[in-house]
């Protein structure tokens, strides 16, 4: 049985239908793939014109396959995958226009009534943050009318939340909003595309007072009164992983533990899914069968595990609500009900056909999350265990044997340990191309982690809980707090060892598309043939590693800058740069640690405001002059400066005869191209964060405009400087401002 080489054409469909006879249990399985296609496509494809033609093609295939193939399995399978393809598109692209709303189109600074529709505390970082509904009647600080899109989101001081702020509330407050800001850098995370599907227009923050007109329910509901109660009894990152285990809330873990979670490879255990929702199921059944016992009635007259089932699947459904309607929650919450439902029909319960159940359930309601990193992780963790143990071999090694206790545990350890290192495989292209980082050691953290939560901290976390029902509950904190510095230290110690995290620069698109492919048509064949997803794979992985590090990096503002150095690290241009752009920049450039400073290596000669390195290039010298301050420059020395230099970035706008010998990025360019990405190699490349022929619905939004003006200095920041400025550097001779050429 198999695809000959060089056969005729009638002879290799012969051997083409009798293959997919032997795989008949296994097509069914590439029903959610062939979803995902159709929304890739969409995501992929630029423009509407691309997304129409793509549908009829897909239509017109999958039609006429039926037409032809009612004998064959080949031309159903195409057919229904076309077919498949074509309603994913069309689920997207209509799930994208109705929830359409207006986005700022620019920094505005409002005073506001709005409803409070969720409240996010993120205690660790010391705020809050809020969704909410503005009502009409905005207005900016001298009294005129502003226009703000339905849904803003907002974050505040922890200090400036008043008693009553809660779901459902009336509250009026000043904010400096700013529209969704998309990717700061190639392959950066873009929000505006996450903040359009959830229907929010605008972000900022907002400032004290904050007045509540109506307040909100008590408490902010049961899912934040139960993270706070947790967060009281465990302070600390224990507490905040805590209320994650419960709720899926991770507002109070701290930002360094959770990093080390993250390298760790842990960071699964913080987002509620399959482990947990599995840990309830079970201890509810368990609870409900060892209290239905008692009724000899019960026992003697129905089918207690189909009761204890039912509650089972009460409990799941109540905990998905209770931690959000998060998309990994979804999936497993489905995944559980239907485990449950086969185990009630006497059926086999874990199998790829669950999982691929609840991936269509996910993306006929939710198609975009297909494009998001929970939604790949959680499925991809979920395919590769399944898989791994459904394969004859590994099933019949790892099944039930009649041997001594401690080769039982000996097999369990070896199997806990075979599957930490295929999730890892499975997870590593999709952490490396979202998060720009693979981990090493995770399978191994893993084996003590997983029963570590499961079996220990999940169920004195719920004891305590229940406990605390009746004032009894504070020695079982105490323990669960001594089981989580535990698994803190654990990842603390994973995360700092050498070689723990492998930095990668930004994944092409073509290669995690082929190391994907590849790797989906390993786990859902059953025949030799599989092995050909070796090709893909393999493929894909050899692209990613001959992927050449960004040697510049500009965000989308061009404010800042990192520039690769000798050794491989980057320099960043100001040393004024916000956490997350320093550690999203490293992150985009392949580099695992902190960036140095410009001014400080000796490859840079650089004054207050203006920056000029020389960067070796395959065989060449690349001179990069940038703007450090927001202070005018001569312009007759700045032009004479950028003569000298190939690439020049500023984030103001740069008069007309600055001409640098190859780039030139100033406000003006990179508020076409935004954020820009480039490689010095031989055939030096450049990447960008926009497109023009980009036409998704959050790149070109009905924009509000912004009705508040903010002082200038002057168009191109070459004018007369404001009093501020005079001020502060009357003294100072101009010529200062250039470094030495």
């Amino acid at each position: 049985m198999g695809l000959p080489g060089r056969q005729t054409p009638a002879v290799a469909g012969a051997a083409i239908e009798r293959w997919l006879e032997a795989e008949r249990d296994q097509l069914a399985l590439w029903l959610p793939v062939a979803l995902g296609v159709g929304v890739t496509a969409w995501f992929v494809l630029p423009d509407p014109r691309g997304w129409t033609a793509v549908l009829l093609a897909l239509l017109s295939l999958g039609l006429g396959a039926l037409a032809i193939g009612r004998s064959g399995r080949l031309a159903r399978a195409v057919g229904v995958g076309a077919l498949a393809a074509a309603l994913g598109l069309t689920l997207v692209w209509w799930r994208a226009e109705r929830v359409a709303a207006p986005v700022l189109g620019g920094p505005t600074v409002a005073r506001f009534t709005a409803i409070v529709e969720r409240v996010e505390p993120l205690a660790a970082r010391g705020l809050v943050r809020l969704t909410v509904v503005p009502a009409t009647g905005a207005t900016d600080d001298r009294g005129g009318a502003v226009r703000l899109p339905p849904r803003v989101r907002i974050n505040l001081q922890a200090e400036d939340a008043p008693a009553g702020l809660g779901a459902g509330a009336v509250v009026r407050l000043r904010a400096r909003l700013m529209p969704p800001p998309i990717a700061a850098v190639p392959g950066a995370y873009d929000y505006a595309r996450q903040a359009w599907f959830d229907g929010i227009g605008g972000t900022g923050r907002g400032f004290a007072p904050v007045t509540v007109v109506r307040p909100g329910a008590v408490g902010g509901g049961l899912r934040a009164a139960l993270s706070q109660h947790i967060t009281t009894q465990l302070p600390g990152s224990e507490g905040g992983i805590a209320a994650a285990l419960a709720t899926g809330d991770v507002g109070a873990i701290g930002q360094e533990d959770s990093d080390a979670m993250r390298r760790a490879g842990l960071a699964h255990l913080l987002s509620v899914s399959g482990l947990h929702i599995t840990a309830v199921v079970a201890a509810t059944m368990f609870v409900m069968l060892r209290l239905l016992a008692l009724s000899s009635w019960l026992a003697l007259r129905t089918r207690l595990p189909l009761l204890a089932a039912i509650a089972g699947a009460a409990a799941a459904i109540g905990y998905t609500a209770l931690t959000g309607w998060q998309v990994p929650t979804i999936r497993s919450c489905v995944a559980a009900l239907l485990v449950l439902g086969a185990l009630a029909l006497g059926r086999e319960a874990v199998t790829l056909r669950l999982v691929a159940t609840g991936a269509i359930a996910v993306l006929l309601f939710r198609p975009e999350a297909l494009a998001g990193p929970s939604f790949q992780l959680s499925f991809a963790a979920i395919t590769a265990i399944v898989a791994l143990h459904e394969q004859p071999q590994v099933a019949a090694f790892f099944g039930p044997h009649e041997e001594a206790r401690w080769r039982q545990w000996g097999r369990g350890l070896l199997s806990l340990l075979l599957t930490g290192l295929v999730v890892e495989v499975a997870l590593m292209p999709i952490a490396a191309y979202h998060f720009h980082r693979a981990g090493l050691y995770g399978a191994i953290a893993n084996i003590v982690a997983i029963p570590l939560t499961t079996f220990v901290i999940m169920p004195l976390e719920a004891a305590a809980l229940l406990f605390d029902l009746v004032g009894l509950g504070r020695p079982l904190w105490w323990l669960t707090a001594q089981t989580l510095a535990g698994l803190l230290v654990m990842a603390r110690l994973v995360a700092s060892a050498p070689g723990a995290v492998a930095a990668v620069p930004g994944m092409p698109g073509g290669a995690f598309g082929l190391m994907v492919a590849g790797g989906l048509w390993l786990a859902l064949w059953r025949t030799r043939w599989r092995r050909l997803g070796l090709v893909p794979f393999a493929i894909g992985a050899g692209w990613a590693l001959m992927t050449t590090a960004p040697d510049l990096l500009v965000t989308g503002d061009a404010r800042h800058l990192a520039l690769r150095l000798p050794d491989g690290g980057m320099a960043l241009l100001r040393e004024r740069a916000g956490d997350y752009t320093q550690t999203m920049l490293a992150e985009s450039g392949g580099v695992d640690g902190a960036l140095t400073l410009l001014p400080d290596q000796p490859l840079a000669r650089c004054s207050d405001d203006l920056c000029l390195a020389d960067v070796a290039g395959s065989g060449r010298t690349w001179r990069v002059l940038a703007t450090r301050s927001g202070y005018p420059v001569p312009a007759p020395e700045l032009i004479a400066a950028c003569r000298q230099a190939d690439i020049v970035v500023s984030e103001r706008w740069l008069p007309r005869g600055c001409r640098p010998r190859w780039l030139k990025l100033d406000k003006m360019v990179v508020g076409r191209t935004g954020g820009v990405a480039i490689t010095l190699g031989t055939v030096p490349t450049v990447r960008t964060v926009l497109d023009p022929a980009d036409r998704h619905p959050w790149r070109v939004p009905e924009r509000l405009r912004a009705e508040t003006r903010f002082p200038r200095r002057g168009a191109s920041g070459y004018g007369p400087r404001s009093s501020v400025e005079s001020t502060t550097r009357r003294d100072q001779d101009p010529r200062a401002s250039m470094p030495q050429l």
